[in-house]
């Protein structure tokens, strides 16, 4: 670990403020003055002369109202990018002071069980050691990222994540819980077998076509183009009302024809699929530039249907991981990356949504899952230095450490995913 550690570079420092020079280019793009940002976040004019001076940082609240003046993230405001953020982030981007958090803190639990006061949590997001004897208890401490998760309103694993960041010489505050995973596979796989093999097929392709439509999905955002709410582009598109020889086929006629079991239209079998709760099928009217106004069927898989099919495909079942693991596709995901080794893996190699769940600079849709930050697209430069190359896909040093931390549990839980190519986490820390 120590090498890999050292491949991929330091830590960075343990708390951030505002970068001067963002600020002014954020409140230019903003199109407003210094007073009248002064006016919005409740300071004086000459106060944000000092914030863009960096002679003063903004507390806690007043980051918040300027980041909603000036229509950004804190982020963009701190430099931390989705996937980097330490404790301190953390705090700063609830708009919670030291004293305040404390305050919430306190009303826990585990918040008085630890004693928490401003010195300690300041100790804590400064990386240095907090004193007093339960912080010695790996299972009281242990409790405390859930109690930062709530006042953060971030989910759990995030705070686990920061706390690594931030204290990077210590082992990862939680362990997750050993408990028999639940093999809810059995009753996917009877309903599979209930279907006649045309029903199987037609659910089959159905969550095919879904999946590439996923990934198309994700390609227009890597590309800056406008995207669907997934509640409609979920809704496949299955058959125009219309003579074939005048609209065509629709993709997912397209594989089940090729499939040799395509019904005209709706057809029995969606029907019976529908009738079942694997599917749901609406119709719309689309205008087509032949046949012009037409009536659309579309197709819409259920959970249920979505479990079904998986089974029936052989597909495992994941389970929700627990805090603060990854599921099992994640994973497979990290342990591709880390086989790359030191040259990476190539940037075009994922595809799908792991960079929004994984990668440091992703920001998913603001209700999303926030970024891991475990893995990141690094520049390759020519051999001259001159210009970038291209992009390959490392580990970040938390991506190491996660991966290190919870090496034994991952194999135990996901003993399908091999991990015998990957040397830099053949060895876990002390």
């Amino acid at each position: 670990m120590k090498s890999s550690l050292e491949f991929y570079g330091d830590m960075p420092l343990p708390v951030r403020v505002i970068t001067p020079a963002r600020l002014a280019a954020l409140r230019e793009r903003a199109g407003l003055s210094k007073a009248e940002l002064a006016r919005r976040i409740g300071v004086s004019t000459r106060m944000v002369f000092f914030y863009e001076e960096g002679r003063h940082t903004p507390t806690p609240q007043r980051l918040q109202k300027m980041a909603t003046a000036l229509h950004c993230d804190v982020e963009e405001l701190t430099g931390v990018r989705r996937g980097e953020e330490r404790l301190v982030d953390l705090r700063f981007a609830a708009g919670l002071t030291l004293d305040r958090a404390v305050e919430l803190l306190r009303r826990t639990a585990i918040g008085r069980e630890l004693g928490l006061s401003a010195p300690r949590l300041s100790a804590l997001e400064q990386g240095r050691p907090v004193l007093g004897r339960n912080w010695r208890d790996r299972d009281s401490v242990g409790r405390l990222p859930a109690a930062l998760a709530k006042i953060y309103g971030v989910p759990a694993r995030i705070v686990v994540d920061a706390w690594m960041r931030t204290r990077p010489d210590e082992s990862a505050p939680v362990r997750p819980r050993h408990r028999p995973q639940r093999d809810s596979s059995g009753s996917a796989n009877a309903a599979w077998q209930s279907l006649n093999e045309r029903q199987q097929v037609y659910l089959g392709e159905v969550l095919r076509d879904e999946r590439m439509t996923e990934t198309e999905m994700w390609m227009r955002r890597t590309h800056h183009l406008p995207v669907p709410h997934p509640a409609e582009w979920r809704k496949l598109p299955l058959a125009l009302d219309a003579p074939a020889h005048v609209v065509g086929y629709t993709r997912l006629q397209e594989r089940l024809r090729r499939r040799g079991v395509h019904d005209p239209g709706a057809g029995a079998t969606v029907h019976a699929l529908a009738r079942r709760g694997l599917l749901v099928t609406n119709t719309d009217v689309v205008h087509h530039h032949e046949a012009g106004e037409v009536t659309r069927v579309r197709v819409e898989m259920t959970r249920l249907g979505r479990a079904v099919a998986r089974a029936g495909l052989g597909e495992h079942t994941e389970q929700q991981p627990d805090m603060p693991l990854l599921s099992e596709w994640l994973w497979g995901v990290m342990t591709r990356v880390a086989e790359a080794g030191p040259d990476g893996l190539e940037r075009d190699a994922l595809s799908g949504r792991a960079p929004f769940y994984l990668g440091v600079g992703y920001k998913n849709r603001s209700a999303g899952r926030p970024s891991r930050g475990f893995i990141d697209e690094v520049p390759v430069p020519a051999a001259d230095g001159s210009h970038v190359i291209g992009y390959r896909w490392k580990l970040t040093p938390i991506g190491i450490r996660h991966a290190a931390e919870y090496l034994t549990e991952y194999r135990r839980r996901y003993p399908q995913v091999d991990t015998t190519g990957i040397p830099n986490l053949a060895e876990e820390p002390p």
